[in-house]
């Protein structure tokens, strides 16, 4: 997680490798509308792989874009201003529905991205797939007369991508030439929209060493995209990436695939060029300021700010946790040892406008939900959650990260699923956790000092249908402290299978140190709800 990053800016890269075999040019790679490509040359996912392997034996030789000193003036606000021209997208006139438009190079997005088109072309003996570079020109981009990025040298690249809405779809209502659906830029960083048509939260590629101490943070990068031809009648994008950074080397192959919100399946090879301390799979970073649990934090005029309200977790064990987050008063890090976890995701439960009343639609945010495809044994997912007095940048990751030490000369090979939804893509009988309300203990007119009252509620499930007059059990425990004043209610709201429960906890003593606090409902020997744990932090 790194300040650099505005978080209001589409954040992900990736980036792509090919085989050097040369061979003639085909027809079939003719450049689309304005599109310049290069030379053509022989591509394959085991080639890409392969090269991952090579060079991860050798050092790594980071390529930046030329005329640092003209990107270095294209700043935020100049960098908003560039404009890729819709006409000379990939794919603008096909074959496949989303066409495909590129991110100009700045301040913020150094490192020279390569762009490859992708075709097949029929030998006389097998087919083979065709890859060539698209070329970087300044023409392809709208700016003002007066930006600095008309200084920019011949040998510049990219810096990212995105994938338009279908060019075959309804243009009234969802423009192609104006609407995207997933984005890459900056690093290893990429986002998709949800169900609500919003970005919110961001993926990576890898983490490397996040909040480890005396060690900084690595940010590797994809270098180059390679970008597959598709049917017209196809939902998805098939992209292939490399990734290279100082400790890593990988091959990754994405599809994309556009339906109510967007789903991408992740396959990776990854390869050690050094140890590292902490090795992030399948991240997300996501902000998080506060909400309304956290009252004496808010500074700001709107009830709640962020892009992500807790942490859910499935578990190899068949367990349902929601963590909600904190903005604590320093760097903290969670781990949830597990073998085989089922899933985990940054979500956005609270979808109700009034809640934020901010005009960026915090409610239309999506969730990030990572579907492990194969068995990760054993590790734990990993929560980092870093102090903010701002919006604008992520404080929040999460991240499996496996058990055993990661050394120089390993090979992962990791497959994954991607889910950008508003709500967790899994149906469960239990009633989850939707909001947790914190404040004095006691009862009015009696008050006790350094006694805190916490409200947790669930809605739905097997709640729906207790029976009349049935109260369920609340199972909390804490790891210090006393906990007192045990209950359990429906809320008076007439919602069906709306209830709430109350525990005061005490006894704290002087230490600060956090309390980790777990609770569930039951019915007889039945759970009935997802487990709620929390970290609380007493002032």
């Amino acid at each position: 997680m790194s300040p650099e990053f505005d978080r209001r800016k589409f954040l992900g890269l990736l980036a792509t490798a090919a085989a050097s075999v040369a061979l003639p040019w085909s027809s079939a790679m003719a450049a689309d509308s304005g599109l310049a490509l290069g030379k053509t040359a022989v591509f394959s996912w085991d080639g890409l792989i392969e090269e991952a392997r090579r060079l991860s034996k050798q050092p790594y030789q980071p390529e930046m874009q030329p005329n640092q000193d003209v990107l270095a003036q294209i700043d935020w606000e100049a960098h908003g201003k560039i404009h890729f021209k819709p006409d000379d997208a990939l794919f603008a006139g096909g074959p496949g529905q989303y066409p495909v438009q590129f991110f100009h190079p700045g301040c913020f997005f150094q490192n020279a991205v390569r762009m490859y088109r992708l075709d097949s072309s029929l030998g006389e003996k097998q087919t083979h797939t065709l890859a060539r570079e698209i070329l970087f020109d300044k023409s392809y981009f709208e700016m003002p007369g007066d930006s600095p990025a008309h200084h920019l040298g011949p040998q510049a690249h990219f810096a990212g991508f995105r994938i338009q809405e279908s060019r075959l779809g309804d243009q009234s209502r969802l423009d192609w030439q104006h609407n995207d659906w997933a984005a890459f830029l900056g690093a290893s960083y990429f986002r998709a929209i949800g169900d609500e048509y919003q970005y919110g939260l961001s993926a990576r590629g890898i983490a490397i060493d996040t909040v480890v101490f005396g060690k900084t943070e690595e940010f590797p990068a994809f270098t180059r995209f390679y970008f597959e031809s598709a049917s017209d009648n196809s939902n998805a994008v098939i992209v292939y990436a490399f990734l290279d950074g100082p400790s890593i080397t990988g091959a990754y192959r994405f599809v994309l695939t556009r339906e109510k919100g967007v789903v991408m399946d992740v396959e990776t090879n990854l390869f050690m060029r050094r140890d590292v301390s902490r090795f992030g799979i399948a991240p997300a970073t996501s902000m998080y300021w506060f909400s309304g649990k956290d009252k004496t934090k808010q500074t700001d005029w709107r009830p709640e700010v962020h892009d992500s309200d807790g942490l859910a977790l499935w578990t190899g064990a068949n367990e349902h946790v929601w963590r909600p987050l904190n903005e604590p008063d320093g760097i903290t890090v969670s781990a949830f040892a597990d073998n085989n976890p089922r899933g985990f995701g940054l979500m956005q439960r609270e979808r109700d406008f009034g809640e934020y009343l901010d005009a960026v639609h915090y409610e239309r945010r999506p969730g990030l939900w990572v579907e492990p495809l194969d068995n990760w044994g054993e590790g734990s997912v990993q929560l980092v959650e870093q102090p903010t007095d701002e919006e604008l940048y992520d404080n929040v990751a999460a991240m499996w990260v496996p058990r055993e030490k990661v050394t120089a000369g390993s090979r992962y090979r990791l497959r994954y699923r991607l889910h950008w939804t508003a709500e967790e893509p899994f149906k469960t009988a239990l009633a989850r956790c939707v909001a947790t309300r914190i404040g004095r203990g006691g009862e009015p007119a009696k008050r006790p000092p350094g006694v805190h009252k916490f409200v947790v509620e669930f809605q739905g499930g097997t709640l729906d249908q207790l029976a009349s007059g049935a109260i369920p059990e609340v199972v909390v425990s804490a790891s210090r402290g006393k906990i007192s004043r045990i209950a359990a209610e429906a809320v008076p709201d007439g919602i069906l299978g709306h209830w709430r429960t109350f525990f005061d906890l005490g006894e704290l003593g002087p230490t600060k140190e956090p309390v980790e606090i777990r609770l569930f409902l039951r019915s007889g020997e039945l759970t009935i709800t997802e487990t709620w744990l929390y970290q609380f932090q007493p002032a």
